[in-house]
């Protein structure tokens, strides 16, 4: 029986793991700018484009269904081209391993920086996700893997639940647990529950850090505690560098050839008066003078 299941959990896995074809980025990374700003301790938001990439991001509402740990080289890990391996991450039918940033380079992804962690917190972060390269997860637990078959209509309040439930590692694996795992490692928080306590000489808060199964891709991108950094503007941008394809011209009106609003003389309401007195053309004047009488 348990050979059995651990064959069917291996499918379910697989199945959910296949790319959905025909997927194009609307906005994919600048690998240039990425890999010069990315930093260790830096999670790289991705929006995938499997099976269960779909689902997540219906049971999320959000763009974002991956999470990955940018934790610097790793010793050891090496792409066949030579490429180092520096992101560390879960996946559904592999467990936790490493990946190269080129990975995700055509992809749409966002990058999501822990404000203020310190350099010894941030190397804890970091190592913790490295020592659990190689963790597994149990095929034979297939009814956490089964539900993402059939995405039915979830109301919103039970969609973070309906991620988290079996607790079993596919769920943990799915929904960001080994980040969040990692940043509370060093009690840095993402989306702590918040109690405020009141009494009469003070009045505090006391941050609850949440069940890491219930953690999701988006709330790196909506926490309070992480900035959200764009590699294409970090280091300045000027939008009058930019090469369009279609080579328009400016407008006349920015171009200066005319005003937006070109002034015309009206004609008047009223016909003007005939100056009798006012001086005749000389072509005129001339032949008045040599008509005969």
């Amino acid at each position: 029986m348990g050979v059995m299941l651990d064959t069917v959990g291996k499918w379910i896995a697989g199945y959910l793991s296949k790319e959905v074809p025909g997927y194009e980025p609307f906005t994919p990374s600048d690998p240039d700018h990425l890999r010069g700003i990315i930093q260790e301790g830096d999670v790289l938001l991705v929006e995938g484009n499997n099976r269960i990439s779909g689902i997540i991001k219906y049971l999320t509402q959000s763009t974002w269904s991956h999470a990955a740990l940018f934790v610097g080289p790793i010793d050891g890990a090496f792409e066949p081209d030579g490429e180092q391996h520096v992101l560390i991450e879960a996946n559904v039918g592999e467990g936790v391993t490493s990946a190269p940033l080129s990975k995700y380079f055509t992809y749409h992804t966002r990058l999501c920086r822990p404000v203020g962690l310190s350099y010894e917190d941030r190397t804890t972060v970091c190592r913790y996700a490295i020592n659990r390269i190689g963790f597994g997860y149990d095929t034979k637990n297939i009814v956490d893997l089964a539900r993402y078959l059939f995405p039915l209509p979830i109301p919103q309040r039970w969609r973070r639940r309906m991620i988290a439930f079996g607790s079993g590692d596919p769920t943990k694996i799915i929904c960001s647990a080994l980040i969040a795992q990692a940043f509370d490692a060093v009690r840095y928080p993402i989306l702590p529950k918040i109690t405020r306590a009141a009494s009469r000489k003070a009045r505090r808060e006391i941050l609850h850090i949440r069940d890491s199964s219930l953690y999701m891709p988006r709330d790196f991108d909506i926490s309070p505690y992480f900035e959200i950094v764009k590699p294409t503007i970090v280091h300045g941008f000027d939008y009058t560098a930019l090469h369009w394809a279609d080579k328009q011209k400016p407008l006349q009106e920015v171009a200066g050839e005319f005003g937006v609003f070109p002034e015309c003389k009206s004609p008047p309401l009223i016909p003007e008066a005939i100056d009798e007195e006012a001086a005749l053309p000389a072509a005129e004047v001339t032949t008045a003078e040599t008509a005969p009488v």
